[in-house]
């Protein structure tokens, strides 16, 4: 490794935590962690700490959770610091001009896509409601305009059939965290050669929506489970079942079809619906407020026969 380097680490949630204990195993000093105010979670709407704040805590690492990094008192606090460069992994939060101008190596970040596709908050959901079958990640210098600047490293994987976006997360936490040290290590020993986007090829991945996680039991059958994928474990895509919500967290084509919504068969693990254009087999569901149980389960919980109508 090259010489150590003064560092504010910024970053949330758990995709950002591989990073913060990859720069301490390769002995740069975090400075500064910053992250994200504790919010209200779960069923309780109490307090939770971010992932990152966790993490510092557990290595003793000084920690500032502003709500706006623009404040006056964050800024001063950001300036004393007097950081070599700032390294960002998923932070949640836009850095003005007067923080990226802060380090004189930049303010370099993990992004989960090969850009310019997939810019935005939710690179890997969206990667796997497309249909992708390879993804991975970037390291790219913060500028102007969202997931917009240059590049230093790029490094692929490809998507397997049974990834879904917990398990994809994983897999693109532990590889931009070893993507981030090596950047780093070109960027000390300045020799970090930055490449310029192609604008024309970007493509966007926006925070999901509630409404992007609403199923119709409708159309190609291969879309679905895509979305089914891509929204698993969290926030899951869900069917409307009797005034609540169904989520539906794992699921297969079949051969067969009939009109959306019918089931077809009830499986040794899974609930088979028609979709108009084929069928889908809900392997795993979890109805609201219970626990998660395999789509057969479920049927027989709620004595669903073919012929019947799901959603």
């Amino acid at each position: 490794m090259s010489r150590p380097l003064r560092i504010i680490f910024m970053g949330s949630p758990a995709f950002a935590v591989p990073s913060l204990t990859r720069l301490l195993a390769d002995g740069h000093m975090l400075a500064l962690v910053v992250t994200q105010p504790d919010r209200p979670a779960g069923r309780g709407q109490d307090l939770r700490p971010p992932p990152v704040k966790l993490a510092a805590g557990r290595h003793g690492l000084r920690v500032l959770q502003p709500e706006k990094l623009n404040e006056p008192d964050v800024l001063a606090t950001l300036t004393a610091v007097q950081p070599d460069v700032i390294a960002v992994a998923a932070f949640g939060q836009f850095l003005p001009r007067t923080v990226r101008e802060l380090p004189p190596l930049g303010c370099v970040n993990v992004h989960a896509s090969l850009l310019p596709k997939y810019r935005g908050a939710a690179p890997i959901n969206w990667a796997l409601i497309a249909g992708e079958t390879k993804t991975g990640v970037t390291i790219m210098r913060i500028e102007e305009g969202m997931d917009a600047g240059p590049m230093l490293i790029q490094r692929a994987i490809p998507i397997a059939p049974e990834d879904d976006a917990g398990t994809l997360h994983d897999r693109l936490a532990d590889l931009g965290a070893a993507a981030l040290a090596d950047a780093l290590d070109l960027v000390a020993r300045g020799e970090a050669v930055w490449t310029s986007q192609d604008d024309a090829q970007a493509t966007k991945a926006p925070k999901i929506r509630d409404e992007d996680c609403r199923l119709e039991l409708a159309g190609d059958p291969g879309l679905l489970v895509n979305r089914i994928r891509g929204l698993s474990p969290a926030p899951g895509a869900y069917l409307p079942w009797r005034e609540q919500r169904l989520k539906v967290l794992r699921a297969e084509k079949r051969p067969g079809a009939a009109e959306p919504g019918t089931i077809l068969a009830v499986e040794s693990q899974g609930l088979v619906c028609g979709t108009g254009d084929g069928a889908i087999a809900l392997l795993e569901v979890q109805p609201e407020g219970k626990r998660r149980m395999t789509g057969a389960e479920f049927a027989r919980g709620q004595r669903l026969l073919a012929g019947t109508r799901l959603a």
